[in-house]
């Protein structure tokens, strides 16, 4: 007897999507487990001080307020005599609404576009997983930097790039979890009720392939700012004035001799962040995943 494949991610009983309970239990368990409490606690400092950098931030990331390359202020002075703190907070800020953007518009393409291949046929899922294998065979941050180049350097085009590059992530990981349950029961049930097949693809399958979805979030956002800050390292992403944390070590890397603090501090911000993005995917995933969840610390 032939047995039904499963999805990878069942919602059990005490799933976020359960009620208030499951919510509860769900957020108990994240806080339980250390990884997400630990990394979840550094992103939410990290997004309040992106999202109140104006008003934290000493002086105005253009205002000269020193000598140039010396030790006033709480983090020093930069080459053009401008406050280093106040240029890493809006740098932050600058980096975590591009790499956000991104993902969001890669999330929702590429979220639609799996649901469509797996379940509107194969002659459809054909074609786009096609186009997405064609996606994937171009280096992204060689394929970025072409693009780039030739549409200018602007924050909206570096959104665009790296959104269209991160697709093929979310595209794959839905397609492959619509495959493993779009023949389950309360699929087929849905079928011959005859329900539509947008309302089937939205209410009964995007829950259940929601779990992969959430973690792969996460990770993506680690690897848009990645990107970004290369993008920007380059001189194709923000432009003078307005910080981000890639122009801050592009142009740090030029007094490494005199004033290292210049390059130590973004990159430090850069890793820690991309570090704790990861971190806290990696116990999502166990979290989101029952056959993980006997393993959590």
């Amino acid at each position: 007897m032939t047995t039904v494949p499963q999805p990878l991610v069942q919602a059990p009983p005490d799933a976020p999507a359960s009620g208030g309970s499951g919510q509860k239990s769900f957020l108990r368990r994240m806080v339980a487990n250390r990884r997400t409490s630990v990394a979840g606690a550094f992103l939410l400092l990290v997004a309040l001080l992106a999202v109140f950098a104006p008003l934290i931030a000493p002086h105005d990331y253009r205002d000269i307020v020193g000598k140039p390359l010396s030790s006033g202020g709480v983090l020093g002075i930069d080459d053009f005599g401008r406050d280093v703190l106040s240029r890493l907070l809006i740098g932050l800020r600058t980096s975590l609404e591009v790499a956000l953007s991104a993902v969001l518009v890669a999330a929702v393409l590429g979220v639609a576009l799996g649901l469509v291949a797996g379940y509107a046929g194969r002659r459809v899922s054909v074609v786009i997983m096609r186009g997405i294998d064609i996606l994937l065979s171009f280096p992204p941050i060689v394929l970025a930097i072409a693009v780039v180049a030739v549409l200018g350097p602007a924050l909206v085009n570096v959104v665009l790039v790296i959104g269209v590059l991160y697709i093929p992530r979310f595209t794959r990981i839905v397609y492959s979890q619509v495959l493993a349950i779009r023949h389950v029961e309360y699929v087929e049930a849905s079928e011959i009720m005859g329900t539509r097949p947008t309302v089937i693809a939205l209410r009964t399958i995007l829950p259940n392939v929601a779990a992969p979805v959430i973690v792969q979030l996460s990770l993506s956002v680690s690897f848009a700012i990645q990107m970004e800050a290369g993008l920007s390292f380059l001189g194709l992403g923000a432009q003078p004035p307005l910080p981000s944390l890639g122009t801050m070590v592009g142009s740090g890397r030029d007094f490494l001799e005199v004033q290292p603090t210049l390059l130590v501090y973004p990159s430090a911000l850069i890793i820690l962040v991309v570090l704790a993005l990861n971190v806290f995917g990696d116990g999502m995933r166990d979290l989101l995943d029952p056959r993980r969840r006997g393993r959590n610390s």
